[in-house]
């Protein structure tokens, strides 16, 4: 590149830039006086370039640049050799109203590298301000409609799981009070059946959750409560509960209960017709991503030629056939005279808990 001939030139040119800047620059000198300001500034400000030349930064626009804040930082920035950086303030200047600005002020050093001069940057961001401003209004009423509708969910939940503990109770009053033991039992069957709902809304109550169930401590809570309702006192049967972290819908959880209180409810009365010391039923869950696997097992003596015959007639198995094919999940048995397995599988999953009970 040709060199410039002399210091003189070289003004003249870095000030001829400064000038077609689309932006109000100003450049000061070491007394914070103006030596030349961009064509825009003068605009923007309503300046007079002649007037304007020669005076403190601090008296231009009727004063409106004397913050004390400002004042000590440029200040600094010649002695100390440093930059000032997003300086913010607000003020109401008489051609343009309350506007917000931002500054940025930089040191510019001569030969020797001793600073002589100052670089001012000026920029309105008074719309962006007011863009932020209003974001963060709509979102501070976003979060207090999302807070209504918490608190209208929480009221909704805790109604509701009322209303089941009230049908649950007269179910079970309803059944101490009728002679037939067919229609005892299902009455019975059917408390369970609202008790197993009824868990899950106790569960998002106590948890504070809306959408999502935390599976192991549900199945777990479900399957403490089956056993304490549902095991005879001659019975002695462990209910044993092994779920893998993992969250479900709070839809596909109540069904994934009921499927679960059925299977227990089923082992219960089928799978030991005697009483044993070592009788166990274990329920697994497993989740990976959206698949997930649950298996009902006991060390009973298996399905019974009459009950694989009566098995497509029963109330709790077409329950289970319509919530597992709700869920998108697949059933497969398997029995033994050491036990029977059913396992409600959603997509292809590769179990990693055992299920023998």
């Amino acid at each position: 590149m040709t060199q410039l001939s002399d210091l003189a030139e070289a003004q003249t040119l870095a000030l001829a830039i400064v000038d077609t800047l689309p932006e109000p620059f100003l450049v000061l000198d070491d007394g914070l006086y103006l030596l030349a300001g961009s064509r825009c500034f003068y605009e923007v400000f309503v300046e007079d370039p002649a007037k304007a030349r020669g005076r403190s930064l601090f008296e231009l626009s009727d004063g409106r640049w004397d913050i004390p804040g400002l004042r000590q930082l440029l200040a600094a920035v010649i002695p100390e050799h440093t930059a000032m950086e997003a300086f913010e303030f607000e003020q109401d200047f008489a051609q343009l109203g309350k506007r917000t600005f931002q500054l940025n002020a930089l040191p510019i050093r001569d030969g020797e590298g001793s600073s002589r001069m100052v670089l001012l940057a000026i920029k309105d961001i008074t719309e962006r301000r007011i863009v932020e401003q209003e974001k963060q209004k709509l979102l501070e009423h976003t979060e207090e409609l999302l807070e209504q509708q918490r608190t209208l969910l929480r009221e909704m939940q805790h109604r509701i799981a009322n209303s089941l503990q009230i049908i649950a109770s007269i179910l079970l009053l309803k059944a101490g009070s009728v002679s037939s033991e067919e229609t005892k039992n299902e009455l019975r069957a059917a408390h369970q059946r609202v008790m197993s709902v009824a868990a899950v809304q106790n569960h998002l109550h106590a948890s504070e959750g809306i959408e999502q169930i935390e599976m192991g401590p549900y199945l777990t809570k479900l399957g403490a409560g089956l056993a304490s309702s549902m095991v005879g006192p001659k019975q002695n049967i462990d209910v044993v509960v092994a779920a893998s972290e993992g969250t479900l819908p709070s839809s596909h959880a109540v069904s994934v209960g009921l499927i679960v209180t059925e299977l227990i409810m089923n082992a219960i009365k089928y799978a030991f017709p005697e009483p044993r010391a070592s009788a166990r039923i274990r329920v697994t869950f497993e989740k990976a991503r959206s698949d997930w696997k649950l298996t009902v097992s006991d060390n009973g003596v298996g399905r019974l030629p009459r009950e694989e015959s009566n098995a497509s007639m029963g109330l709790g198995t077409a329950l289970i056939g319509a919530l597992a094919k709700q869920l998108d999940a697949q059933i497969t048995e398997h029995s033994t005279a050491n036990g029977l397995t059913v396992a409600v599988t959603r997509s292809t999953f590769e179990s990693l808990l055992p299920v023998a009970a």
